[in-house]
């Protein structure tokens, strides 16, 4: 394989007419120079200097060839000097909303990192589970939950495959047992979401992706208007919690909560990045996508 080294020393020698020469210019050893020049020659198969004792001189093969080594160096540069200068220009503020319980536990800390890696970019959040509405409100961007009912905006995938899944803690399951039908919902604490004074207690349920959903009524004696209270009294052990599996993850996986009827599949939640203008994709917002979604599937 082609090492950019070494197609650099054979550029630098054949401008200065000297090994000596280009490995002083690159700081390297003779020694070195003469390597990746014989490495290079190995490599193509083909003789680039007519070497004497006191002079070296390029081969018509060599004079051939390095036109296309200096163009290839020359792209090389120029996507470099490119992608400098894209995160360079990566800058400026952006005002984003997003869900109180991926907003505190999981997507503060994604940003922390963005930030640190584009120290340019300047952050305004908004961290509720009320709705904000994109044309009132002062937001470039709001990162929601669901399928889209506002065709009007521009929906940039973060989780396309996320669901809701049952969860309980293992002191909850050690004293009220497992679920083994949906229908055994009816006798357990499950701890509801509420959203614009709605209680959330029809649950949905399917039996395959495509197939019509199973409603389960429950009860519980509490409700909540923030989500990260919901998955606070599941890890508690007060309930049975029904959530995105996003914003539990990090709890399945600490083994702070279990999955339950694993082989159920829940409500779908897809995770979204919304803008209001296809103005408003920037290349700041293209970056920071590509980094949550990033995220998003190492959780």
């Amino acid at each position: 394989m082609l090492r950019l080294d070494d197609l650099t020393v054979f550029v630098r020698t054949a401008d200065r007419g000297s090994l000596s020469a280009a490995a002083r210019e690159l700081e390297i050893s003779p020694a070195l120079a003469s390597a990746a020049v014989k490495r290079l020659e190995a490599e193509l198969k083909l003789r680039l200097f007519a070497r004497t004792t006191r002079s070296l001189r390029l081969t018509e093969e060599g004079e051939h060839y390095l036109r296309h080594a200096r163009e290839a160096l020359r792209l090389l540069k120029e996507g470099h000097d490119a992608l400098i200068q894209g995160q360079e220009a990566l800058g400026g503020t952006l005002k984003i909303s997003m869900p109180s319980d991926l907003g505190r536990n999981m997507v503060l800390g994604w940003l922390d990192a963005f930030q640190a890696q584009y120290p340019k970019v300047s952050l305004q959040l908004s961290i509720s589970d009320r709705l904000s509405d994109m044309y009132r409100q002062p937001v470039d961007i709001a990162i929601r939950y669901g399928m889209q009912d506002d065709s009007s905006l521009i929906a940039l995938p973060l989780a396309p495959d996320n669901r809701r899944v049952l969860v309980a803690s293992p002191d909850y399951i050690k004293q009220h047992g497992k679920l083994h039908a949906l229908g055994d919902l009816a006798r357990h604490n499950c701890l509801r979401f509420m959203l614009e004074d709605v209680i959330h207690d029809r649950w949905s349920f399917y039996r395959d992706a495509h197939g019509a959903a199973d409603v389960v009524h429950v009860n519980g004696n509490r409700s909540a208007d923030d989500a990260d209270v919901v998955r606070r009294w599941a890890v508690a052990g007060v309930g049975i919690a029904y959530k995105s599996r996003l914003d539990l993850s990090a709890d399945i996986r600490a083994g702070r909560l279990q999955v339950l009827l694993p082989d159920v599949l829940g409500e779908p939640t897809p995770l979204n990045m919304l803008c209001m203008h296809r103005s408003q994709i920037s290349p700041t917002v293209l970056q920071l996508r590509d980094f949550l979604r990033a995220q998003c599937e190492k959780a």
